[in-house]
């Protein structure tokens, strides 16, 4: 599976990762989807933070999403929809793997930008997707990227003819 940070997506689609940015900075809190011991989900929430290059996942000292990212890093990151049923900048998905930050120098550097409380638990996430869904008049547009295919944009009506890739 092919993994990359931040910067390299951003570097490679900058108008695509700046939607998605926007789309997680237009609200504070989101949806952390995680592995639990015994293989089942776990969604709880989560603020997340772009800076340096990286995106990141900050949480409580012992919580059970660390422990679960501890065990098995995928993870999946789902956009808050904010309120309402509009959803004027779409809906954006992350998935990836969370690697812990556990160097003191990092962390402090980390708590000391942030304003973070200490204890606290950091990962780097290594991104292997991300997805922006939005509608566009009559059609849904979904925008796919992967560090192997690229970005790959698929639109589809209302109606049953399947989607098509443009």
């Amino acid at each position: 599976m092919t993994t990359t940070n931040w910067a390299a997506f951003e570097a490679a689609e900058p108008a695509f990762a700046k939607t998605v940015r926007d789309r997680f900075a237009a609200q504070p809190h989101h949806v952390l989807a995680t592995l639990r011991k015994d293989g089942s989900p776990r969604v709880t929430g989560l603020n997340v933070d772009i800076r340096g290059g990286e995106l990141w996942l900050g949480m409580m000292s012992g919580s059970m999403k660390a422990r679960d990212l501890r065990r098995d890093p995928r993870f999946a990151l789902h956009s808050n929809p904010g309120e309402g049923e509009t959803m004027p900048l779409g809906d954006a998905r992350i998935s990836g793997r969370a690697v812990e930050i556990v160097e003191p120098p990092e962390l402090h550097r980390y708590a000391e930008e942030t304003d973070s409380p200490h204890p606290f638990h950091l990962f780097r996430a290594e991104l292997t997707e991300v997805v922006h869904t939005g509608i566009d008049g009559e059609e849904l547009v979904l925008r796919t990227w992967t560090p192997s295919r690229g970005l790959r944009t698929l639109r589809r009506g209302n109606d049953d003819e399947p989607a098509r890739e443009v």
